[in-house]
């Protein structure tokens, strides 16, 4: 799957560029419009690199293990965001969630862990040190 993506990745790019160079090549000149050709070169190495680095944006991307819901939170570790006094935001596993204490107030960078859910709300604890 890697492979066929990179290769479609690969072959789109090209066709992209070719496009790019046709315009200046051939439609431009007809209407009158002539651009130096370092200008062409600058763009397609733009280009190129645009498409590079969305290629591997959504490698990582598709890396991702995707979250299958709340339950799958519980035991989970992450930071607090926002002072839980009893409620607040943690980050876990890079998301923001609201959250709430089970005990007591955790200041802000603690780091916690899921106890369990109510609804859509987390409900935490001071990671024991």
């Amino acid at each position: 799957m890697k492979t066929s993506r990179l290769i479609v990745a690969i072959l789109s790019t090209l066709l992209e560029e070719a496009a790019i160079a046709f315009l200046f090549l051939w439609l431009l000149p007809r209407f009158d419009i002539h651009l130096p050709l370092a200008l062409l070169v600058i763009i397609m190495l733009a280009w190129a690199g645009f498409a590079v680095f969305t290629y591997w944006l959504g490698s990582r991307a598709l890396k991702k293990k995707p979250l299958d819901g709340l339950p799958d939170m519980v035991g989970s570790k992450g930071k607090v965001v926002s002072r839980l006094d009893p409620d607040g935001l943690v980050r876990i596993k890079g998301e923001l969630w609201r959250a709430s204490s089970a005990g007591g107030e955790i200041n802000t960078g603690e780091e916690v862990i899921v106890v369990r859910q109510e609804r859509l709300k987390l409900i935490v604890r001071k990671v024991a040190e």
